[in-house]
């Protein structure tokens, strides 16, 4: 039979009102519709995590698999609530805040990591010189690289504080939290172009190793789609993320607008 997990609730936090990406600023954000700067679907992604580390705990940070789909915003300052349901092993997980459904997923915990070939992901170095985005930017087949990140035991801990993740098994165990490794997914667009206002639309993120606090890390990313949709331009990835060179930490696909209908057709 289904079982219904405690709500977890969170009071949102827009940790991006500062960056390139100006769907995160206020003023930005509601010119494409929006009622304020969103948060970032990384961390509300690391919102949906906390359930699935606290059924599973470190299992599930060296080979749990969660997969997660952005539908409406979440806001900075609201109240974000995290609902999930148990069924033959799989976690169903909602996001609803302002009584919206904002984001859906599920999560379960493989029986091993899965076994993969660091040769078979390219690595390549971030772009050089980043240029504005176009359609070619992100040509099918091409290898994308990301500059190495350092997540530092001082990093790795404000960045809990960031996503109001108060589980201690990081801490005690000297522990990164997942989230961190969808920060570097999205580096893989920032890295290597020069982006208007852009959206994280959804991750499927299998995990193969506990990330540890003062892990540097990159990812060798394949660019998988890129096409038009409802006048949006889209990328898909598919990508592996790496620890300090050698150790694959998580085999990720991630899918964003690079280019909304409103920039497309400027």
């Amino acid at each position: 039979m289904p079982t219904r997990l405690e709500t977890y609730r969170v009071e949102a936090y827009n940790t991006a009102k500062q960056s390139e990406n100006k769907m995160h600023d206020d003023t930005v954000a509601r010119r494409f519709g929006f009622s304020g700067g969103l948060v970032p679907g990384v961390d509300v992604m690391a919102y949906m995590m906390h359930v699935p580390v606290a059924r599973w705990e470190r299992d599930f940070l060296a080979r749990g698999l969660i997969e997660a789909r952005f539908i409406k915003p979440v806001y900075d300052g609201e109240t974000a609530d995290v609902d999930a349901v148990e069924h033959n092993g799989v976690l169903t997980i909602e996001v609803f805040s302002r009584g919206e459904l904002c984001a859906t997923g599920t999560a379960s915990l493989s029986e091993s990591a899965p076994a993969v070939a660091l040769a078979d992901y390219v690595e390549v170095p971030a772009a050089a010189e980043r240029k504005p985005v176009n359609p070619a930017t992100f040509e099918v087949g091409k290898w994308l690289g990301t500059a190495p990140h350092r997540w530092t035991e001082k990093a790795a801990t404000e960045y809990l504080a960031e996503v109001r993740e108060t589980d201690a098994i990081f801490a005690r165990e000297g522990l990164g939290h997942p989230g961190l490794i969808q920060r570097v997914m999205n580096r893989v667009l920032v890295d290597n172009t020069i982006l208007g206002p852009w959206i994280h639309v959804g991750s499927r993120m299998q995990l193969l190793s506990a990330t540890r606090a003062g892990d540097q890390i990159t990812a060798r990313a394949e660019v998988t789609a890129n096409y038009e949709k409802k006048g949006h331009r889209f990328v898909e990835f598919d990508s592996l993320v790496v620890a300090n060179g050698k150790t694959p930490l998580a085999h990720c696909q991630h899918t964003a607008i690079y280019q909304p209908r409103e920039e497309a057709a400027a």
